[in-house]
């Protein structure tokens, strides 16, 4: 499938030259940062993790994107092992056939998701943060770093420590590539403190802290210290707006599409336009405007920055206005009905952004003319969307017999809502929790009246297959 995704459907992205420019300034100048006027300038505007990546690849098999897409193919292989291993471990309380049902019916569910498999075909990050992520997860799944109350003698407590460190040590190392992976972090402690919240525990969760966030501070530490050195300021993480530093960055405009914009396609329309593209009224939706009074006061902004070609502080001043008012007329909107109109709009995409399709479904008839292959395709991969959300769904029913189950839940739920708060809405950005998503779902088969299932996965390859992968549950990582 990903060598599919590869040959018949390559994509570059926006955010590709930038990642490919940076590790050859890198590899062949010394140098991570940008040409400008002739000059390589150090920068920070993204993470060194995925530039380091392609580097990597470059300085063994050329500066060529078919060596990196083969080389992302093997590593969401690699994720899709780790997602069974995952499934393993949350299955650990059930009977040696239910788990082996679910942990080969995870492995499938991974090896055969085309939503992370076709980001195997892009120069992009994903591949490499959803990996780095669910080794992270896996590794706090297991018991030395996820069962305080086996610690009970010093060895016991060493033991977890070095797990602590070396899941803290992942994100660190996650967080090079996508700056918001230690959200993965925040959701671990919080199941921790309250899952163990006792005085008896207390010292035990403040070590469990401290070792975490040291592990996710030493791949970190390198990078703050070069930007402190090159650029003269220290910072752990890129700048949230990709800015160069001094830019000014349109707050204003931005808080504005907030109290309107859950779709992606309005990034394109809209958003990414800025600084210097033209923005044509005709692109918003009606539901930018609460009166034909701010339909004008916008149409006057947005002439003015059309004319101008650049969204001087006067203007994002004016749009930060603007959102005041209309967050202040509708508050349940800006605060609640957006984000969830977001959080659909990322999770039920039909994540065909990589595909040489156009999405349209609606009016039925026209989408069908349009592209029946499309139409068709865009139509599956909505329904998939759905089914993968469902057996996640039943798979949650066993959190009483998983304690490993919240974490991921956790997880999921806070980067959602992290990502809801963001200028734009990409539904790839939750890409990274599909694996663990699809071992939860592969929870489900614990119903013993799936009597299907049971035929499916008691099969002789499958169990063949089955006595190596739930190895990842049962022993600490070699």
């Amino acid at each position: 499938m990903r060598l599919f995704f590869i040959w018949r459907f390559p994509f570059y992205s926006g955010d590709t030259p930038y990642y490919e420019e940076l590790a050859r300034n890198w590899l062949y100048h010394g140098v991570y940062g940008f040409f400008s006027n002739g000059h390589l300038y150090p920068s920070d505007v993204r993470m060194p993790g995925y530039p380091a990546f392609l580097a990597l690849i470059y300085s063994l098999a050329g500066p060529g994107r078919h060596a990196v897409f083969v080389a992302q193919a093997f590593v969401d292989l690699a994720t899709c092992i780790l997602a069974a291993c995952i499934a393993a471990r949350l299955a650990a309380g059930a009977s040696e056939p239910i788990r082996s049902r679910v942990t080969i019916a995870a492995l499938w569910l991974a090896a055969l998701c085309p939503f992370t498999a076709n980001y195997a075909a892009v120069p992009l990050t994903e591949v490499l943060a959803t990996f780095l992520t669910t080794l992270a997860i896996l590794i706090f799944l297991l018991p030395s770093a996820n069962q305080l109350d086996l610690i009970r003698e010093r060895s016991d407590l060493l033991r977890s420590v070095r797990m602590w460190f070396l899941g803290g040590l992942v994100v660190g190392l996650g967080t090079l590539v996508r700056p918001e992976t230690p959200l993965l972090l925040v959701a671990v402690l919080l199941v921790y403190w309250l899952r163990w919240w006792r005085p008896l525990n207390w010292g035990k969760l403040t070590v469990a802290t401290l070792w975490v966030i040291l592990g996710v501070l030493v791949p970190l530490a390198p990078w703050a210290a070069r930007n402190a050195h090159e650029l003269d300021r220290v910072e752990f993480l890129a700048p949230r707006y990709a800015e160069t530093y001094g830019d000014v960055v349109p707050k204003g405009f931005y808080a504005w599409t907030k109290t309107w914009m859950y779709r992606f396609r309005d990034a394109y329309l809209v958003t990414w336009k800025i600084p210097a593209d033209p923005i044509s009224l005709n692109d918003l939706p009606g539901y930018a405007f609460d009166s034909p009074e701010e339909r004008n006061r916008v149409a006057s902004l947005l002439e003015r920055y059309n004319r101008e070609r650049r969204m001087t502080v006067q203007m994002d001043m004016e749009f930060a206005n603007l959102a005041r008012e209309r967050t202040r007329r509708h508050p349940f909107r800006s605060y609640v009905w957006i984000p969830i109109e977001r959080t659909a709009a990322m999770w039920f995409t039909p994540r065909i952004t990589l595909l040489p399709y156009s999405g349209r479904i609606w009016p039925l008839s026209d989408g069908w003319h349009e592209s029946p292959t499309g139409f068709k395709t865009t139509i599956g991969f909505t329904l998939l969307n759905f089914v993968y959300a469902g057996l996640a769904l039943l798979g949650v029913v066993h959190w009483r017999e998983s304690p490993g189950i919240p974490l991921i839940v956790a997880f999921i739920v806070i980067r959602t809502a992290f990502l809801t708060q963001l200028q734009t809405c990409e539904p790839r950005y939750v890409l990274v929790c599909f694996p663990a998503l699809l071992a939860l779902g592969a929870q489900s088969l614990w119903n013993p009246r799936w009597k299907w299932a049971s035929s499916v996965m008691s099969r002789p390859s499958s169990a063949r297959l089955s006595t190596a992968l739930p190895v990842c549950g049962d022993q600490e990582m070699r």
